[in-house]
């Protein structure tokens, strides 16, 4: 069997591309919908999800990459005539579908990848090259986005696999012609090839409907993002009185799972703070900060964060720091008791502060063990979710006139 492409047949690099092609994206189809719908509140459910989203990701960037070389491939060899080139309409719906493919080879790939990359922390792709692509940010709307995309796409593919599938079936119970096998081992008796007659149409009607499947994708994942940065509305917490008022600033979360760093921050909070600037050492103050569990974004973890075995944002929306501000030979510390969960722990946040007038900017960082405040009981490997929770903070606040 011939290599090359010829007039009338597929030469056998084709022939390879062409099954390799489809074993992967079934393969992939099957996984994305059994990985889709596994379960996921046990240790042993998340990871073995993960795995099965990890080889879905792994396999999706394998066809990317084999999708380029067959096009490649194909700009280089001539293209065998259709055999039903006199039914017009046949054969426009076929390169119709061709071309539906072949785009479908690249967006869908690409379009879970960016969303992948734009994620953090969950099923990491098995390969040594990192998990972030060029100019892509962690951002929940990219992800969330690109990962509308990723299936309004698939859905393009499916049914652009499906007509492909029904076409060569047709052709070789229906019609008796020799498309279907000419793809298969062997070289097969072809007969006549009938006069060819090509044009743009099909291009065009394909890119059309890529162009409306990219807006309908990226669209509806731009309206959704807003709904899903956090896990749930929750009542917004009231404005405290406070001799220092927070004007603005930032309570974050770093957390590790699968060995990959997930960034989260709080949306809601609020302090009450009560500082002397001009204590020399001591007590120089007091804070109680009050946060809205139900505002943390989380990636695309954020929905098992709230759930009953991590944060249980139903039954504890509010986590609550309550905390002597100390002035030591180090620099400022807030020593205090964090309540999360009804779990009360003693904690010591050493922070920076910088006093400009009226004006206090400050930054801490502390470490907690999730373990303590009964959060993700049930997942005891380190290596799936970590113990450690890194927890910045960083405020600027303006003293209020008496």
């Amino acid at each position: 069997m011939a290599l090359n492409n010829t007039a009338i047949r597929y030469g056998g690099v084709t022939k390879f591309f062409h099954w390799l092609t489809a074993l992967l994206i079934l393969t992939l189809i099957a996984l994305g919908f059994y990985a889709n719908d596994l379960p996921h509140e046990t240790q042993a459910e998340l990871t073995t999800k993960a795995w099965f989203f990890s080889l879905h990701k792994t396999l999706g960037v394998t066809v990317f990459f084999v999708a380029l070389l067959r096009i490649m491939w194909a700009l280089r060899q001539p293209k065998p005539g259709l055999l039903n080139a006199d039914k017009k309409l046949e054969s426009w719906l076929a390169e119709t579908v061709h071309w539906l493919l072949y785009g479908a080879l690249v967006i869908v790939p690409l379009a879970g990848w960016i969303s992948h990359a734009a994620a953090s922390g969950f099923a990491p792709i098995w390969w040594p090259f990192g998990q972030d692509l060029f100019f892509i940010p962690k951002n929940t709307t990219v992800e969330h986005a690109f990962g509308a995309l990723h299936e309004i796409a698939g859905k393009v593919l499916i049914g652009a696999l499906i007509l492909h599938a029904a076409g060569a079936l047709k052709h070789h119970f229906i019609d008796g012609d020799s498309t279907l096998r000419r793809m298969l081992p062997g070289e097969p008796a072809i007969g006549p090839v009938p006069p060819q007659h090509h044009s743009y149409a099909p291009v065009a009607a394909a890119a059309a409907v890529w162009a409306l499947a990219i807006a309908l994708g990226l669209g509806l994942g731009l309206l959704q993002s807003d709904g899903k940065g956090a896990a749930s509305d929750g009542p917004a917490l009231e404005q405290v009185a406070s001799e220092w008022q927070v004007e603005e600033g930032s309570i974050g979360l770093v957390v590790t799972q699968f060995g990959s760093e997930v960034e989260g921050s709080f949306a809601d909070w609020t302090a009450a703070i009560s500082f002397d600037a001009d204590a020399q050492s001591g007590k120089a103050g007091e804070v109680t900060t009050t946060v809205s569990v139900p505002s943390l974004a989380l990636g695309s973890v954020t929905d098992q964060a709230m759930g009953a075995d991590f944060f249980n944002a139903e039954s504890f929306p509010t986590a609550v720091f309550q905390a002597d501000i100390n002035l030591t030979d180090a620099g400022y510390v807030a020593d205090g008791t964090l309540t999360i969960k009804d779990q009360s722990i003693p904690i010591s946040l050493p922070f920076d502060l910088t006093l400009d007038g009226d004006t206090a900017r400050m930054s801490g960082s502390t470490t907690l063990d999730r373990r303590a405040f009964a959060i993700g009981q049930s997942v005891t490997d380190a290596a799936t979710l970590a113990f450690e929770v890194a927890v910045n903070i960083a405020l600027v606040a303006t003293r209020q006139a008496d």
